[in-house]
């Protein structure tokens, strides 16, 4: 596979097989993602991979936490912010309403909503969850330079013939992830990462989220 084709064909699948994947496999992805780019080469992150009953266990507590309302906020992060802008919020409606067209949800319909949003804690059945920290002391930059890797991460797993689904549900429900991993208290999560097959059974698979024209987004100068 080469480039354009991994970068195509990557999406956020929220439906996985059980088809397992290897230690092995997930090292190769890993080995290639360690090629990514950080300021002056500081490679802020650490990974933790959960497969077996690491996994299950960590997602059983995840989902139960979520179903009694016992979820952190985004708030330590800084990840959202308050107010959208009119822009930002349509993207993000957009693409959750086509989700839910595709489950048949209707509008309103909290409750199958709630058991949608619940399914990130199962990693969407995959068998393998990556999580990815990061130092408390580090500063804006080093966040970025975890972005960067945790794209490198999901362009490898393409060239494996996997698919992947970033999460950042999970830093809503970090204690799970903590005990099971046994994650420094000088650490704190970024990001969770669901790897493995795509269903390609599941209607969700199929949600293409819409990306604007490039006449959009970029100004050109000096051309």
């Amino acid at each position: 596979m080469n480039i354009e084709d991994a970068i195509r064909s990557r999406s956020s699948i929220r439906a996985f097989t059980d088809r397992p994947v290897s230690r092995e496999t997930v090292t190769s992805i890993l080995d290639m993602a360690q090629r990514a780019p950080s300021g002056t080469n500081t490679q802020p992150w650490h990974v933790h991979v959960a497969a077996g009953p690491v996994r299950d266990a960590i997602t059983a507590e995840a989902y139960a936490m979520f179903q009694r309302g016992e979820t952190d906020s985004y708030a330590e992060h800084d990840y959202y912010p308050d107010i959208w802008t009119d822009t930002h919020r349509d993207r993000r409606r957009a693409v959750g309403w086509g989700l839910y067209g595709l489950l048949g949800i209707e509008k309103g319909d909290r409750d199958a909503s709630m058991q949608q949003a619940a399914r990130n804690y199962l990693l969407f059945d995959a068998p393998v969850g990556i999580f990815v920290t990061i130092e408390r002391y580090l500063a804006k930059g080093s966040w970025f330079d975890v972005g960067l890797y945790v794209q490198t991460i999901m362009l490898a797993a393409r060239a494996e013939g996997l698919h992947t689904c970033p999460q950042a549900s999970w830093i809503v429900t970090p204690g799970p992830v903590y005990r099971h991993l046994d994650i420094p208290d000088d650490q704190m999560l970024v990001v969770g990462i669901a790897l493995g097959h795509a269903d390609e059974t599941a209607i969700e698979n199929t949600l293409v989220s819409a990306r604007e024209p490039v006449e959009a987004i970029a100004r050109f100068h000096g051309f």
